[in-house]
Parts: C-alpha cells; sequence; structure tokens
C-alpha cells in the first residue's frame, strides 16, 4: 500500500471536478494527456470564482 504525500492529496483536490465530470460522460480522466479534465476543470473554477471576484471587486 502506497502512501500519498500532501501534495499529491492536494493535486487530487483541485483536479476532483474534473475527473468527476469525465467519469459521469464516461470518458477515461488520463485520456488526452488530461487536457479533457483540464478543460472542465477551468470551466467549473470559473464558474465559481469570477462571480467571487465580481463580489469582492
Amino acid at each position: 500500500m502506497t502512501t500519498a504525500t500532501t501534495a499529491e492529496k492536494v493535486t487530487e483536490f483541485l483536479l476532483w471536478p474534473g475527473t468527476k465530470i469525465c467519469n459521469l460522460l464516461g470518458i477515461p480522466p488520463a485520456d488526452d494527456m488530461g487536457l479533457i479534465r483540464s478543460m472542465f476543470n477551468m470551466l467549473v473554477y470559473l464558474c465559481v470564482l469570477l462571480p467571487v471576484l465580481w463580489i469582492i471587486l
């Protein structure tokens, strides 16, 4: 059994939305070198962080 380092845990946490969306769509998350998962992550974080920035600024 391997133990995950703190960096690996943070990475898994940040990539979780894209991984979940890929799994729901039936796309392997590591397929296409993770570019599809990365796109979904950017869209999720854009929709979450942009309104927060608008409220703050």
